[in-house]
């Protein structure tokens, strides 16, 4: 069983920055795709990055390109770097991981076995 644990988020300003952080219990980190999406009240959850297991691709949703970076150490944790916030980026953000997927597929919420309990991001206008 693999357990999954965010934490970083918080109450940030309209223009900041956020690091967010998720740590896996699992032995084999390396074999495993990792995702993050994110869910606004009343929205459904989006895609936001993933990041295959050797870490040479990833992918990033279209609201998010060019001010979110994904990436993960050797040992268990992935990151999400979160520069420029909107308001639109508040949410809560869920890491998610996988290890059968090939790395297209790691955009698709449906192709993770593993989540966390999500950490919320509120960015103020």
């Amino acid at each position: 069983q693999v357990q999954l644990v965010e934490s970083g988020g918080g109450l940030v300003q309209a223009g900041g920055s956020l690091t967010l952080s998720c740590a896996a219990s699992v032995r084999t980190f390396s074999s495993y795709g990792m995702g993050w999406f994110r869910q606004a009240p009343g929205k459904e959850r989006e895609f936001v990055a993933a990041i295959s297991p050797s870490g040479g691709f990833v992918y990033y949703g279209d609201s998010v390109k060019g001010r979110f970076t994904i990436s993960r150490d050797n040992k268990n944790t992935a990151y999400l770097q979160m520069n420029s916030l909107k308001y639109e980026d508040t949410a809560v953000y869920y890491c998610a991981a996988d290890q059968t997927t090939t790395s297209g597929g790691l955009q698709r919420e449906t192709s993770y076995d593993y989540w966390g309990q999500g950490t919320q991001v509120t960015v103020s206008s």
